[in-house]
């Protein structure tokens, strides 16, 4: 089982807070396509032929793309790669460019998961964080795209913002509730190097982020959708049961996967590579017939941390019989040993043969994976 990621980096306008590659001039898009059509044929046999279950159009703005540009890239896909018939394949879309129109012909070409970034349905988070969508939108597409009959939605939120209190937080996690999508991402506010609100803070005409009130907010987070039913199945996502994001699963249970277009990740197990990110020159070196991409070989330990740190995020944890086998009894002690400080601060649990994050232990996920590397 393997996936195919495609990034599509292209934006209406720049979120203060996103650091992803992208472009506001769409005047290149075509080119990116076919770009993107090459691509696919130049790597058709990095995946040695395991069957696909999941291709995922990132980015940037997937939902910007026309109905013969989306349908050409999943036709030369399936022409190209053994695609399973019951494949989960999901768009990036923001509400302002889900029109009942688009919908319909997203729909048609084959998307049947939808990705939706909402981060609020507050107007006043929006204006800050500089969205193309009011809130009104944010309500409508879900609606719509449910009325169509788009059942597989995920949206995502973002929290520990300046403008949103408590109390709005709060509204948010209920609405989506409300709208009955069978799954959310949902990630603290953070402030990436370079972005528009790292210069922003940094000349303070906003203000910082506040760490105690994201905290505040994931816990209540936790508690709202456990109520509802949520399974809280990795530390930024959660889903109803049945509706887990088969793709992302793939990367956090270090599954092989393609990246396609520029800044784009592929991984088969032994080694990671990376496309260039910057569209002129990824267009002009797929032209040449070569994909413009560095490469990393993974040793043993860099195996083992990257297992530790995407394992611990998840409510399966870290398996310690699947340790021994991969790495040896050697490192298998080593992470039963590092995990006891954990564990008597009730941070960490073991049961039988799997180590994981307690409720409380989520909160410092990042923090205990690095205690627990090599």
């Amino acid at each position: 089982m393997s996936g195919i990621y495609l990034h599509i980096p292209f934006c209406k306008q720049a979120c203060y807070y996103c650091n992803f590659h992208f472009s506001t001039s769409v005047s290149r898009q075509g080119a990116m396509v076919k770009s993107l059509l090459q691509e696919i044929t130049l790597q058709k046999d990095y995946l040695a032929g395991a069957p696909v279950h999941t291709i995922y159009f990132g980015g940037g703005t997937p939902s910007l793309l026309l109905a013969d540009e989306l349908q050409a890239l999943l036709a030369h896909l399936r022409a190209t790669f053994p695609i399973a018939d019951d494949a989960e394949i999901t768009l990036e879309a923001n509400p302002d460019d889900l029109s009942i129109e688009k919908l319909t012909m997203l729909k048609a070409a084959g998307i049947n998961r939808l990705s939706i970034g909402i981060q609020s349905f507050h107007e006043a988070d929006l204006t800050w964080m500089n969205r193309a969508h009011n809130s009104r939108q944010a309500l409508d597409c879900v609606r719509q795209a449910q009325d169509l009959g788009f059942q597989n939605i995920t949206i995502d939120l973002i929290y520990g913002g300046p403008t949103l209190t408590d109390e709005g937080w709060e509204q948010n996690v209920k609405q989506a509730i409300a709208l009955g999508v069978p799954h959310l991402s949902c990630y603290a506010l953070t402030v990436e190097p370079g972005t528009a609100l790292d210069h922003f803070i940094k000349k303070k005409k906003m203000a910082a982020t506040d760490p105690d009130k994201a905290a505040l907010h994931f816990e209540m987070l936790m508690e709202l959708l456990g109520a509802a039913g949520y399974e809280h199945y990795e530390i930024s996502n959660f889903a109803l049961p049945g509706w887990h994001s088969k793709h992302n699963s793939s990367y956090w249970q270090g599954k092989s996967y393609l990246g396609l277009g520029p800044s784009a990740h592929s991984f088969n197990g032994v080694s990671r590579q990376w496309n260039i990110a910057h569209n002129t020159k990824y267009i002009d070196s797929i032209t040449e017939g070569k994909v413009p991409f560095e490469i990393e070989s993974l040793t043993t330990a860099m195996q083992f941390n990257e297992y530790i740190m995407t394992a611990l995020r998840t409510s399966a944890g870290c398996n310690l019989e699947w340790v021994a086998e991969k790495f040896g009894t050697t490192l298998t002690t080593h992470l039963i040993a590092h995990s006891q400080p954990f564990m008597v601060m009730k941070h960490m649990e073991r049961a039988g043969e799997t180590l994981r994050l307690t409720k409380a232990g989520r909160l410092f996920a990042d923090g205990i994976a690095a205690e627990l590397f090599i």
